[in-house]
């Protein structure tokens, strides 16, 4: 029997824009990724490589590490909310924020979905972790993946997490135990205590095979989810439920890790992993051909949305299957933060209307978002809207839709000629929520819901103008006129 190998640590040798070595928290050394994927055991070694990446110089940065090394704790001050102490988490935190908001709020046995108990608030995490898991699960007999602390190694509860959530986590018995979990001493460790090399050694990974195993796992694994490095455990979780060799099939960069190494925030492919349970690279509808490769997209409608704020700059352009979820529930992402907006107004989130349909089908032959096709394409579009493609009224509708013989058909006639005058139906002003998790992004660093007003407008009108905030004009990528009343004297914050 070989001996296990030992972990090399690595001298000083790389740093950073203020020329201070990155350094491992506990031995002041870089972390090294070759030592980490050693003394891994049970643990998938790829997983470090997929999250993390390889960095040139083989060490990730401690202080990446450390902003990941949190739980999900409620905020003290709103029961429902989730908190994020760093920058970098929120590429897992606010999606299970906006799915456990679609779980609470729309829970009709939930009379006040702003207050919760305790017992409330474990139910209600467990439920919507097991959900996003569920979602990933590429094959349900592969089963469930799990990822915990390994047999009396769980560290203490973060010092970050409130007064709550103070507790110390509980190891669970291994799967062929039938003994009733015991209470065991945790190792005293904190989580700026912890270290990259000391968690991947630390923990282990367990298999479920049924649906209803996995809901009951998850239950007792309540307080590890919440405490030291709870939010990664999860994710290692989502990761190794839907399988390394999936999520490369799905990432269109496979060189282009999970969370970025040098700013520690999480890619698109993450957070469409936990939003779709696919890890495209994309947020477009469909596949797309682009210099003979296919490009993947999103395939379905996803249960909570998504808008960005990089499409109001023209850097990407979001389909309806993110922009109009099954909830009415939106992940809304800036240069470097995810917070959520969400609202009780079903009707803004309705069986797709006729024109809706269109406008994607339309856009759909419209991969450069110009806003209009070839009109040799046109045939192609009536085809796949069920619409007269006979070719006489093909050429008819071309010689109405382009007079002037540009050989192109803009979008905005077409949707006039075939479908005029419909009403969305959406309500011309509805309240609204605002959640980001960031401490410091609230008032009094206090993470509460803003409220406000919206108001959808057919067109713009200057008398009804409010402000031009990173979060209005991330909205508007949805709804071209709207407007925003915020109950409070500051506009919440994207970032």
């Amino acid at each position: 029997m070989t001996e296990p190998l030992a972990i090399v640590k690595l001298q000083p040798k790389i740093y950073n824009q203020y020329g201070n070595p990155l350094l491992d928290c506990v031995s002041r050394v870089p972390v090294d990724l070759a030592a980490v994927t050693v003394v891994m055991s049970e643990l998938d070694k790829e997983v470090v490589d997929l999250v993390w990446g390889r960095p040139s110089s083989g060490a990730v940065s401690a202080s990446i590490f450390r902003r990941w090394a949190q739980g999900f704790v409620f905020s003290e001050n709103e029961h429902t909310a989730l908190e994020q102490f760093e920058g970098g988490p929120c590429a897992v935190i606010a999606p299970v924020q906006a799915f456990l908001l679609k779980n609470i709020v729309f829970n009709r046995e939930c009379s006040n979905w702003r207050q919760m108990s305790e017992e409330g608030q474990k139910t209600a995490l467990c439920s919507t972790l097991s959900e996003i898991l569920e979602s990933a699960c590429s094959s349900p007999s592969t089963g469930f993946c799990l990822v915990t602390w390994a047999k009396g190694q769980s560290p203490h509860t973060s010092t970050h997490t409130n007064t709550q959530s103070q507790s110390q986590t509980q190891d669970v018995p291994d799967p062929e135990s039938s003994q009733p979990p015991q209470e065991q001493s945790p190792t005293a460790l904190a989580a700026e205590d912890l270290g990259f090399e000391r968690f991947h050694s630390d923990i282990h990974k367990r298999t479920v095979m049924s649906v209803t195993d996995l809901r009951e796992e998850v239950l007792s694994l309540y307080h590890t989810w919440r405490g030291c490095c709870g939010v990664l455990l999860f994710l290692y979780s989502v990761i190794l439920t839907k399988g390394i060799e999936n999520i490369r099939n799905e990432i269109q960069d496979t060189m282009e890790p999970l969370i970025d190494p040098v700013h520690g925030h999480g890619s698109q492919s993450l957070v469409n992993l936990l939003v779709t349970g696919h890890a495209v690279s994309n947020v477009w509808d469909g596949d797309r051909e682009c210099s003979g490769m296919k490009l993947h997209g999103i395939h379905k409608q996803a249960s909570v949305g998504f808008l960005t704020l990089m499409e109001s700059l023209r850097f990407c352009k979001v389909g309806a299957f993110l922009k109009s979820p099954k909830f009415p529930i939106w992940i809304l992402g800036s240069e470097t933060h995810l917070s959520v907006f969400f609202t009780k107004e079903m009707s803004l989130v309705g069986p797709e209307s006729p024109s809706e349909q269109a406008r994607r089908v339309f856009q759909s032959f419209d991969p450069e978002d110009n806003g209009f096709i070839p009109e040799s394409l046109l045939e192609d579009v009536m085809k796949a809207l069920d619409l007269v493609s006979e070719p006489e009224y093909v050429s008819l509708v071309k010689s109405k839709l382009d007079p002037e013989s540009l050989g192109i058909i803009l979008l905005g006639p077409f949707l006039l000629e075939f479908f005029p005058n419909q009403d969305s139906g959406i309500p011309d002003s509805f309240p609204v929520y605002h959640y980001n998790g960031l401490k410091q992004s609230n008032h009094n660093e206090r993470v509460e819901y803003v409220e406000g007003t919206a108001l959808v407008l057919g067109f713009e009108d200057p008398m009804v103008r409010t402000d031009d905030t990173p979060v209005k004009r991330c909205l508007q990528t949805k709804w071209s006129y709207i407007e925003l009343l915020w109950t409070t004297d500051r506009s919440p914050s994207l970032n």
